[in-house]
């Protein structure tokens, strides 16, 4: 589908404008790192499934993709396992309970209920096919960049500010371990799914896996098949029943598209067959999304007119 991309320099620069100092909001302060970024950093991109590019603030600007990589390897296992085994071992429904929730593993046998969750998401790790933990670690940061259309690189700030803070997971993955919903050494599953929140990504990368999303697979700049046609509707129907962690209901009530957000405050949205929005501000609300990010990210698709369930 053709975009105007007069009318879409527009909307992205209106959307940037009215949203972009919004008030509200708090860095997230139990990663170190994250609670020193600049909170006034804001940013909103547009990546057309044509490859059509379209900025406004801080683009370039490169933060920690924190759970928005959980969209990424969730797509590396659908390739490697195919969608069934991806349903069977670790779920496709909302658990009703913060991201990082042990509760939502006991009310259900301690086992994964989404792969957007953390519990769910160090599960997804120990699906990849891998022979060693250096060779899990390579084909993932492998499909991210492939997604983001650049080569994206681990912080080393960032992992190590992680790495030191990532006792509550480590008891996750054992309790996975526990319930035999671990496929792989738990403490290996834990170390990746870490590194993996810590590279660094624009909002014009993010913008891209987006549109990568929306282009069935394909990369809109790279021309690179990322993954498989078939896969991105499962990505997609993941995103809208847990992308945006307790606000995923209100989310596809009030915008309708699928998304996902991740605490180093960038949101995702996909329009399928059209394009990614990407948006970015530290500041997250009581749910661990951003503020602005959101803001900036609804008013674009609302002025556009693309909601999946507007007919």
């Amino acid at each position: 589908m053709s975009v105007d991309l007069v009318a879409l320099k527009q909307v992205v620069q209106a959307a940037y404008d009215e949203h972009h100092a919004a008030p509200g909001g708090e860095n997230a302060s139990y990663i170190p790192y994250l609670a020193n970024v600049p909170s006034n950093l804001s940013a909103l991109a547009v990546v057309t499934a044509d490859g059509d590019i379209v900025t406004a603030g801080d683009s370039d600007y490169r933060f920690a993709i924190e759970s928005i990589s959980k969209v990424c390897t969730l797509a590396l296992a659908l390739d490697d396992i195919g969608p069934d085994a991806v349903q069977e071992k670790i779920g496709a429904d909302p658990t009703g309970l913060p991201f990082n929730s042990v509760i939502a593993l006991e009310l259900h046998h301690d086992k994964p209920l989404s792969p957007l969750v953390n519990a769910g998401a160090m599960a997804t790790v120990s699906v990849v096919e891998a022979t060693s933990i250096d060779d899990r670690w390579r084909r993932i940061l492998d499909m991210q960049s492939r997604l983001a259309g650049a080569q994206l690189e681990l912080s080393d700030d960032v992992n190590q500010s992680e790495q030191t803070t990532n006792f509550h997971n480590r008891a996750i993955a054992w309790l996975l371990y526990s319930a035999d919903a671990m496929y792989c050494d738990p403490m290996e599953a834990c170390d990746v799914y870490t590194r993996q929140c810590s590279t660094l990504i624009s909002t014009v990368q993010l913008a891209t896996i987006g549109a990568t999303l929306a282009a069935k697979g394909m990369n809109p700049i790279t021309k690179v098949k990322a993954l498989a046609a078939e896969h991105t509707r499962f990505v997609l129907a993941e995103m809208t029943m847990e992308g945006m962690y307790g606000r995923s209901g209100d989310w596809a009530y009030t915008v309708g598209l699928p998304a996902k957000s991740g605490v180093g405050g960038g949101i995702l949205t996909v329009v399928p067959g059209v394009m990614g929005i990407a948006a970015f501000s530290p500041p997250l609300d009581e749910t661990g999304n951003s503020v602005r990010g959101q803001l900036m990210a609804a008013a674009v698709a609302q002025a556009l007119g693309y909601n999946l369930y507007s007919g």
